[in-house]
Parts: C-alpha cells; structure tokens; sequence
C-alpha cells in the first residue's frame, strides 16, 4: 500500500452524503405521504362500494325491499343494516348482528382506514381503542322504520321506488363525522320536517377535508368541503360559509314525504 493512499471518507465526504440523504428523504416524505392518504382514500371509497352491493343485494333477496334502518338515536332498536352507535361499541357484535353482514363477513368494511377516532365510555370519556365503524345510512332509504321516522321523515322502503333523487343522485352510505355517529342513521332536516339551518349529522371531515359517499346505483364519490366539517354541538349551527356543503347534502336526501 502506498503511503499517500486514502482509507475510507474523510469526515467532510460523509457530511456531504448525510447532507444530500437528508434532501432527498426531504423530497421524498411529503410524496409518500400523500400516496398513503391517496391509497387511504381509495379504499374508504372501496369500502362503500362493497357495502352498496350487499344493500343491492338484500334488496334482491327481499322482493325490491330495502333493508330497515331502524336504529335511530332515541328510539327503540329495531331491525337493522346494523346496531349500535358506533362510538360506543368496544366489539363488532353490532355489526355482525346487522342484516347486512351475512352479504359480506368482513367488519373492515364498515371502517373508514384514516379514521383515527376511539371510542367512548358512557360517561363520555374518551378511550385508547379505536372505533369499529365510520359509515352510516342515508335517511333517505330507510326501509321500513317502525318509529316516528315513518311518518316524519322521506324515505324510500322499496329500491324501485327511489326516483326523487334519482339513484345516481340519491345518498345511501356516507363517512359520517366522528362527533355525530351516536345511532345508525345519516339524518338531514327536509321539507317536511327540522329546522333547515341546522346539521343532524355531519359528514366527516377526511380526506383532503371532504368524505367519501355512495348512491343508490351503487357508485361512490369524493366530495371536498368548502369549509372542515368539526361538530362543535349536536345538532350544529349552518353557517354561511357552510350553506353550500350543507346545501349540496340536502339535495341528495329525500325531502318530500
């Protein structure tokens, strides 16, 4: 070996490399950050679509009947797409004593994967353990509820009756907000009934600030909010900066009995 002959980095080359790393892992994280909320998304979609068809298909098995949504928040539990509240529930039985369960025996689907949510204790303090569920069903295709529902709230019982909205354009499945998931039900103010400046239920606010729903002809969508969604109270105040998020859900409800 030579005597002028260098052995390894000296200590301003592994500078230089530790600097450039540190660059490129600059550059690189926001990217892979945002495919991650990207896949994230794409499944939250997914997952909608799934639950969809297994709605589609109860309908199949019951003579054009939608599947009952009659467990409402202050009412008594009937049969139903599924039971509980969804912040309360520390297991999955509610969801797999649900009547859409048999269709698809997957309780993933019914979570949201950027839903980061934890349940709640009785008393109202919050857990450690994480949600089971983050969607609900559209008020608007109830089924047949055997509460007030029937007589306050528009709603479709058969899947051939849903013309007003369109099935393109009428709600069945929404990412609802993690502050308003206390039954099994996306509830609005229509025509008929409620104060129309007013939230019930809120969508969640994932996603690049948007939720993720499915339509009665089985479609699912992203829609981004103009302003985020945070449930300060129940029901929640619509503000102007609100008026057109909260407009643009309305019009995919049922509004006339």
């Amino acid at each position: 070996m030579h005597s002028g002959e260098k052995n390894g980095f000296t200590l301003t080359e592994l500078l230089v490399v530790i600097a450039v790393i540190a660059i490129l892992a600059a550059l690189l994280l926001p990217a892979l950050s945002k495919s991650k909320s990207r896949t994230q998304a794409i499944a939250c979609l997914n997952n909608l679509r799934q639950l969809s068809i297994c709605w589609h298909l109860y309908a199949g098995d019951y003579n054009d009947l939608l599947v009952p949504n009659d467990n409402i928040a202050g009412g008594a539990p009937g049969p139903s797409w599924c039971q509980g509240t969804g912040i309360l529930e520390t297991n999955t039985t509610a969801i797999e004593s649900g009547l859409l369960y048999g269709y698809n025996r997957s309780t993933a689907l019914y979570h949201c994967p950027t839903d980061v949510s934890t349940v709640v204790s009785l008393s109202g303090t919050k857990l450690a353990q994480m949600r089971n569920r983050s969607y609900n069903l559209s008020q608007s295709v109830n089924g047949d509820p055997t509460d007030w529902l029937a007589t306050h709230i528009p709603n479709f019982n058969k899947l051939s009756q849903i013309n007003g909205p369109t099935p393109s354009q009428c709600l069945v499945f929404i990412d609802e907000n993690e502050d308003t998931m206390l039954d099994t039900h996306f509830g609005m103010p229509t025509a008929n009934y409620g104060n129309t400046n007013q939230w019930w239920d809120m969508p969640a606010n994932r996603h690049d600030q948007g939720a993720n729903l499915s339509f009665a002809d089985s479609h699912a969508e992203h829609w981004r909010w103009a302003v985020p969604k945070i449930a300060q109270s129940n029901p929640m105040p619509v503000t102007t900066a609100d008026r057109p998020d909260y407009d643009r859900v309305r019009a995919i409800v049922r509004q006339n009995l």
